[in-house]
């Protein structure tokens, strides 16, 4: 079948694009491993200069960095042997460079699992380029955190997946973009997804935040001394908006990837068992099966799942679906049992005052919007 646009979800996402919520939206909705509908709307950039979206426009993920990267890769290290899930942190990171061993670790006992699961008992968000010299004494740094544990809760934190960065770096022996290239993009020819996009490919990036100004803020709000750091304070246009990400030059498990709705449809088809390249199907079990029941979010292997309370995934995809959002505006979910991907990449961080717009009531629209067109053809 062509490939139609989904005219209810573009009308809709026209309305959220005049109303503010974000300058550009492009979605692609799959099922059965083809694509069905895919439309590109709205200016993906504002200023300095007025660019239209298209579908090969590429956005910066975010935190789908996590699953798509991250996730992807502890799946593949478990087929291979290499991770127990049921390890201990300390057991793959008892040194790094030079450094003794993690005290925290070893005395909170930290699981591999819980990191993917987010029930570390880690806290959500540091400014670590506020106190650290490189890239490298981040993980030192978190091993000074005492986890806040509590029984039966997950707090969703981008430490977890920051201390994944250098277990797959140790693992796999190199750096994290290096690996994905070679495990993830190479193996599916991926053409337009990468970590430190190419200079002369930011014409057809999603511009972000002018600036650092909502981190900046978060770190007021936490108590942090702000004024000698040197804060970004250009148009974030072609380079990682999270700041954590960019001190680390671009590269980390927890953000900094960027693509195409196209590419990220063929990175999220490998989490399902009928499609997967990458993955013995049996191993994505681990996508859509809850490992969290009875606490305040469901969450497998990587992603949260559909049977969380108020979920953007809405009431129209299966409670056996899975997904993950990202800060800059972009959302994935995966539905196992229609064998149906949902993409939705906008860039409400840009050419917008604070604070950014609040978009999972517009998530889960789409998703009932697209699910409905996808029922009635």
């Amino acid at each position: 079948m062509p490939e139609q646009i989904a005219a209810p979800v573009s009308e809709f996402l026209r309305e959220r694009i005049a109303a503010g919520d974000f300058p550009s939206a492009v979605y692609l909705v799959a099922e059965k491993g083809e694509i069905v509908f895919q439309d590109a709307l709205g200016l993906a950039v504002v200023e300095p200069e007025r660019i239209e979206a298209t579908s090969n426009t590429i956005y910066d993920l975010a935190s789908l960095t996590k699953p798509l990267a991250g996730g992807l890769l502890c799946a593949k290290l478990v087929e291979k042997g290499e991770l127990d899930l049921k390890q201990i942190v300390e057991f793959y990171l008892p040194k790094f460079g030079n450094q003794s061993q993690f005290s925290t670790f070893d005395n909170s006992d930290t699981l591999i699992s819980e990191l993917l699961l987010h029930t570390s008992g880690f806290s959500a968000w540091k400014p670590f380029y506020l106190f650290v010299e490189n890239r490298k004494e981040i993980i030192k740094e978190i091993s000074k955190i005492l986890p806040n544990f509590e029984q039966s809760c997950v707090t969703y934190s981008d430490l977890n997946f920051l201390i994944l960065t250098f277990l797959h770096e140790k693992l796999y022996g190199g750096r994290i973009d290096e690996i994905a290239k070679k495990e993830i993009f190479e193996p599916l020819n991926l053409q337009n997804t990468f970590y430190n996009p190419p200079k002369e490919l930011r014409k057809r990036i999603a511009a972000s935040e002018k600036g650092n100004e909502y981190e900046k803020q978060m770190c007021v709000d936490l108590g942090f001394n702000v004024e000698k750091y040197g804060w970004r304070d250009y148009q974030i246009w072609g380079e990682v908006h999270d700041g954590n990400c960019s001190f680390m030059n671009g590269v980390s498990g927890h953000a900094g990837l960027f693509s195409t709705a196209e590419e990220t449809f063929k990175i999220a088809q490998q989490f399902l068992a009928s499609q997967t390249k990458l993955l013995k199907p049996e191993t994505c079990e681990l996508f859509r099966t809850n490992f969290t029941k009875g606490f305040n979010e469901a969450r497998s292997i990587a992603f949260q799942l559909a049977e969380t309370e108020n979920s953007t995934a809405g009431d129209s995809l299966s409670k056996n679906s899975f997904g993950h959002l990202g800060f800059t505006g972009t959302s994935l979910w995966i539905d196992p049992d229609a064998e149906r991907i949902y993409i939705l990449l906008t860039n409400r961080t840009h050419a917008r005052p604070l604070p950014f717009a609040n978009i999972n009531d517009a998530r889960r629209r789409f998703h009932a919007l697209a699910a409905q067109t996808l029922d009635e053809r």
